[in-house]
């Protein structure tokens, strides 16, 4: 948000939002919004055509560059464009940085595993304290949120080259997030309405909300359901079956909102020029219109089948991690170890608080119990990280040199 757009109404609705969706809506994307006769199913996939799109995009991308570094979960999709860069331009430098966290699951040493078998050099970025940098984080983003793992990647990538890879869109395209699409057509019947459908695709989505989500709030910010069920209609207001619904709804929002948008506004302040394959223009009109059992077997809970099957022609299927988890903190571990008394220093003093937009008594009410619920401690990170937005950018007593310790 430009200063120009700091007014009651504005706050208002990215408060509301990101402490509910994770995402805000009324922000500027730079990939196409899609509506749903973007995703009426229309075609079987051409294997080749994906492999060919891909690797056009990144000799066109990269034909004049000797060296890339690319972001390396040890997941499907940065194990793929990784494949794909190797494949496509194989004298190419490439450094592949993963990242480490405290106390959290360590994905490093498959990751290690890929890089080796694309003879790419491997560098792990240990993360002992991943609020440390939050005001730097969040006065490039300008916006309050906490997941920041791009910060870490594009700091440390910034030095090997001005070209920074991702496999960012697979899981929004191609249908990764298996763990809640089982879910959500669970509790679906025939005859479920289009709120129905909205009630259960956001009790999918439950870590980004808590059960007295409107009691976060003063009046000043204006927080209704009505408002945020809005926002869905018209990804579950429409023909297409539930599952493509589903996929409309997750394109349109953490992908455009805040994966996109947290990644751009980085990769700009370090100079970084994105290299996003599976996000090409062609290839995002192409993935929407596939049939959605193409992408999902529901009977195996199995996402991606297309991918999967250009990573089984590359022989590195059995290199991925079988659960997908990417750059993923230990949200309770985080909350033990320093995020509890990050909030308790922030919170109990919060200029979100005296400025009327949060309540304090529900803050009070949980921020010193103990064993707090993994929903309940990613509200407060939420809070905390829209404390230090609202104190870089509105009351301006803060700036992004400051460190979270």
């Amino acid at each position: 948000m430009e200063e120009d757009k700091f007014n009651q109404k504005n706050i208002s609705n990215l408060i509301r939002n990101i402490l509910t969706l994770r995402y805000d809506p009324l922000q500027k994307t730079t990939l196409p919004i899609l509506n749903s006769t973007d995703f009426i199913p229309s075609k079987n996939y051409d294997l080749d055509f994906i492999e060919n799109n891909l690797k056009n995009s990144i000799q066109t991308k990269l034909q004049s560059t000797k060296n890339l570094t690319i972001s390396l979960s040890g997941g499907i999709d940065s194990t793929l464009v990784l494949g794909l860069i190797r494949k496509t331009l194989p004298d190419l430098k490439i450094n592949a940085i993963s990242i480490k966290f405290t106390d959290s699951t360590d994905e490093t040493f498959t990751a290690k595993k890929i890089a080796d078998f694309f003879e790419t050099e491997h560098e792990i970025i240990h993360i002992e304290n991943y609020l440390l940098d939050l005001p730097a984080a969040i006065s490039i983003i300008g916006m309050p949120f906490w997941d920041i793992h791009w910060y870490y990647i594009a700091k440390n990538a910034k030095d090997k080259s001005n070209f920074l890879a991702s496999g960012d869109g697979g899981d929004e395209l191609f249908g990764g997030y298996t763990f809640r699409y089982s879910k959500f057509l669970s509790l679906l019947k025939p005859n479920s309405s289009p709120m129905d459908k909205i009630q259960a695709y956001l009790s999918c989505h439950e870590r980004d909300w808590v059960p007295d989500q409107e009691k976060i709030f003063n009046s000043k910010t204006h927080f209704s359901w009505k408002s945020i069920n809005s926002i869905f209609e018209p990804f579950f207001d429409n023909s297409l079956s539930p599952l493509n619904q589903v996929f409309l709804a997750d394109y349109n929002g953490k992908l455009l909102y805040n994966f996109s948008t947290i990644g751009n506004k980085i990769n700009q302040f370090f100079n970084l020029k994105p290299i996003t394959p599976i996000l090409e223009p062609k290839l995002i009109s192409y993935a929407s219109h596939i049939r959605p059992e193409l992408k999902y077997n529901s009977l195996k809970n199995m996402g991606k089948i297309p991918l999967r099957k250009l990573l089984i022609k590359y022989q590195c299927d059995s290199l991925v991690s079988k659960e997908k988890l990417g750059f993923s903190v230990n949200t309770i571990n985080l909350w033990n170890s320093i995020g509890k008394d990050l909030c308790n220093s922030y919170l109990n003093d919060a200029r979100i608080v005296e400025d009327g937009w949060i309540n304090k008594e529900w803050i009070s009410l949980y921020i010193q119990k103990p064993d707090l619920d993994i929903k309940y401690v990613n509200k407060l990170l939420g809070l905390l990280s829209l404390e230090i937005w609202y104190r870089l950018f509105i009351t301006k007593e803060m700036n992004s040199k400051t460190k979270l310790s």
